[in-house]
């Protein structure tokens, strides 16, 4: 549509200038001539835009960026992440799908899966093969489309023949609009598209005028005619038609939109926009340049373009649909859109108003309607949401595509492409969205483990007290004095103590209960194989020396024998005390002891700082005076058994050493068990408490039960002097051929049974002995 100065200034002599100095138009593409302003109502390209190129160029339409820009907002608000896209070849469709990306990447959160162009002259199957290559990013399921109403169509017929309707969520772009043509007899497989238009409505007087239009009051448009014969389908010259064609003869009575479909230009209001910024560009520069005139003046005649593009880029006034008719610095009108959806309801297909984008999108998404799932948002992304408790791992060069990484171990989410793992005393959440407290676990009293060492430590203190109440109510008898009252009364209170330190070690860890740990747990031991260390070292020297002569050997006294046994106690103690000045005593929290390839089963230990080594070193001392004790009670396992204690300490020894080698495997091979505060605690004291168990029950029971229900044997014997208990024990190794026959390989003096009185001969007979005596 070309529009000259004769037009708006009658007086203007044409003929002078063969150039038109003014364009409205065109259609499509850029502009025509150069050094002339020009004021397009439909080009869109954002090509156009560049004014080192296009300077005089001008339009009242908005540019494709405004339009790309609307359409990411669109997706963005639709949530989909990752779209493909699809342009005819051209200007437009590139253009427009270069400006959606760029437009993507600045604003992010938007991937594009693949860019498909649509040939200008495709090949049979081009369009299947595009299908089948949209359809190598199957996730990508919105559909960009900047094309051609015929691109368009064919591309929705390859969906449909590919058996894919539902599956693309089309986005068109103004090129789609509100068209019918392209989703003519399509509209299954085009529901739910999304397409977008320049802001625009009917011009009212504009059908009433066009309708009334015949060939008779129209012949100025020389197009008029060929228009004419596509609308009514018919020929206007006989000459034209062909014979066996249906095409009939114009009549000229044809009428506009009664013999014809008719629908208003969406075009028409840009049209007319665009001339009257024309006309108020030239009134406003005839009012300046010549004030008071009619018509032009010298400083217009002729006009220069540059000068005209100013008052073309000032414009502002409102336009036939009501809305603000102005430029920006690049020619550009503003951005107003709006935004449909091809909906199917009742069987009946309309395109239906969702929305508007001015600057900002106001997008009404409870209008919406999907195909197969109704108002419910479909998806488009790339990747599904990572769980909580999940890293994303972005693929590179995608960042809307990640590979969803779960936090392990002892690993917690800190943000959404982190995992950090928690401090050394917490575990992750069940979720792992972050950290909590491991539970701090110690042996109960009331635990299963529990049971057992309690009940032996309970019966065995009874019976310990028992023993040393009626040795102390038998004081003077002469079985409770040939046993050696003094260490008797020491060996029993180790013993207690090895019973109470079963309660120290269920007891709950603090200060108090890891220092008190640390002194009885070795020194019950200590005291009691102390006390039978010396007791068995007494006997030993006493039979070798009297092999050797007739004098006693030194130190036997009682007192003597209490301060070697304090002697060889005060050792542990003196251990003791330096670990207590070098380390002092505290409990800990052991967050390694029971830290679980699972954190869910992963406890803190609250426990003493006695490590196993700091064990074996607590417990060597008295295993040393054990093997000591054991080492002694095999060497006088010969001496008569009517004279001492020495096959009794002898059994309690073995038993003893039996116990301890069973408890060092099961202790230390359970070192890696998740039972093994339990387990250890429990061996530990089931052993302490046997090993005084054996110690009582070898010891000291068959004396009591002598006391009290053999009262008869409780009586003292004729004394013997040092030499005949000499002469015994030298005369022994002479009968040594009949310890053959004797188990063990004990011989018993053949002088001993002839001292024996034969009432008593088969009793055992307990032998009291002065400072002289044994």
């Amino acid at each position: 549509m070309i529009r000259t100065l004769p037009i708006l200034f009658p007086h203007y002599e044409a003929s002078r200038k063969k150039m038109p100095l003014v364009t409205v138009g065109p259609c499509c593409g850029g502009p025509s001539r150069p050094q002339i302003p020009q004021i397009s109502y439909a080009s869109t390209a954002p090509d156009l835009s560049d004014n080192s190129r296009y300077d005089f160029f001008s339009r009242v339409v908005p540019s494709d960026t405004y339009q790309a820009q609307a359409m990411v907002d669109i997706v963005r608000a639709l949530k989909w992440n990752y779209v493909s896209t699809l342009a005819s070849e051209g200007s437009y469709g590139e253009s427009g799908v270069e400006a959606f990306v760029q437009k993507s990447r600045e604003d992010g959160g938007v991937c594009i899966a693949q860019s498909v162009k649509i040939p200008r002259e495709p090949k049979p199957g081009e369009f299947d093969k595009i299908i089948r290559r949209l359809l190598e990013t199957s996730n990508a399921r919105a559909v960009i489309i900047f094309a051609n109403e015929d691109d368009i169509r064919r591309v929705l017929e390859a969906a449909r023949k590919a058996n894919q309707t539902g599956h693309f969520f089309w986005m068109g772009s103004d090129s789609w609009g509100s068209k019918i043509a392209p989703v003519l007899h399509l509209e299954e497989v085009a529901e739910g598209a999304v397409t977008i238009l320049p802001k625009r409505m009917s011009v009212r007087g504009f059908d009433r005028y066009f309708s009334s239009r015949t060939l008779d009051n129209n012949r100025r448009n020389i197009w008029f005619a060929e228009f004419w014969e596509d609308n009514f389908h018919c020929k206007l010259s006989r000459h034209a038609l062909k014979k066996g064609s249906h095409v009939k003869l114009c009549f000229s009575r044809e009428r506009i939109g009664q013999d014809s479909a008719y629908e208003q230009e969406g075009k028409v209001q840009f049209v007319i926009d665009a001339v009257y910024a024309m006309g108020h560009a030239l009134h406003a520069m005839h009012r300046d340049l010549c004030p008071g005139r009619v018509g032009l003046c010298p400083r217009m005649d002729p006009v220069d373009g540059t000068q005209l593009l100013k008052y073309i880029r000032s414009v502002n006034f409102s336009g036939i649909a009501g809305n603000p008719v102005t430029f920006n610095e690049n020619g550009d009108a503003p951005g107003r859109y709006d935004i449909y959806q091809y909906q199917l309801r009742n069987g009946s297909a309309e395109y239906k108003v969702i929305g508007s984008w001015t600057d900002h999108l106001h997008l009404r998404i409870e209008r919406m309607h999907w195909p197969g799932s109704g108002q419910q948002l479909p998806r488009s992304i790339c990747s599904l949401p990572c769980q909580p408790g999940e890293r994303k791992k972005t693929v590179k060069g995608m960042p809307c595509c990640w590979h969803c990484e779960p936090c392990t171990g002892y690993q917690y989410q800190v943000d959404r492409y982190t995992c950090k793992t928690c401090p050394y005393d917490m575990r992750p959440t069940e979720n792992r969205t972050g950290c909590q407290p491991i539970p701090i676990i110690k042996l109960e009293w009331d635990s299963p483990w529990a049971v057992l060492p309690l009940f032996l430590a309970v019966v065995g203190i009874a019976a310990t007290l028992f023993v040393v109440v009626t040795f102390v109510r038998y004081n003077d008898t002469p079985i409770v004095k040939a046993s050696g009252r003094e260490l008797s009364y020491v060996l029993l209170a180790g013993i207690f103590l090895c019973y109470a330190t079963t309660f120290l070690m269920i007891a709950e860890p603090d200060l108090g209960t890891c220092s008190l740990r640390r002194i009885f747990l070795g020194l019950g031991m200590s005291i009691s194989y102390a006390a039978l260390l010396t007791k068995t070292n007494r006997i030993y020297r006493i039979f070798e020396q009297g092999k050797r002569s007739v004098s006693a050997p030194r130190f036997i006294s009682p007192a003597s024998q209490l301060a070697i046994t304090f002697s060889l106690i005060s050792l542990q103690l003196l251990g003791i005390c330096v670990w207590f000045v070098v380390d002092p005593s505290h409990s800990v929290v052991d967050f390694q002891d029971q830290r679980t390839l699972d954190p869910r089963f992963a406890r803190g230990v609250l426990k003493c700082d006695i490590s196993d080594l700091s064990l074996i070193c607590l417990l060597g001392y008295s295993m040393l005076l054990m093997v000591t004790c054991t080492v002694y009670a095999i060497k006088t396992r010969g001496v008569p058994e009517t004279f001492n204690e020495a096959k009794p300490i002898g059994f309690t020894m073995y038993t003893t050493c039996i116990v301890w080698l069973a408890f060092i495997p099961i202790f230390f091979g359970t070192s890696q068990s998740a039972d093994k505060l339990y387990i250890q605690t429990t061996t530990l004291t089931v052993s302490v408490s046997l090993s005084a168990s054996v110690s009582l029950g070898m010891l000291y029971m068959p004396k009591v039960y002598i006391i009290l229900f053999h009262p008869e044997q409780n009586v003292p014997k004729r004394k013997r002097s040092l030499k005949a208990v000499v002469t015994a024990a030298t005369m022994s190794n002479k009968f040594t051929q009949k310890g053959s026959f004797r188990p063990n390989g004990e011989a018993k003096s053949e002088l001993c049974e002839n001292l024996e009185a034969p009432a008593l001969a088969t009793k055992q007979t307990y032998v009291a002995y002065t400072n002289h005596a044994i």
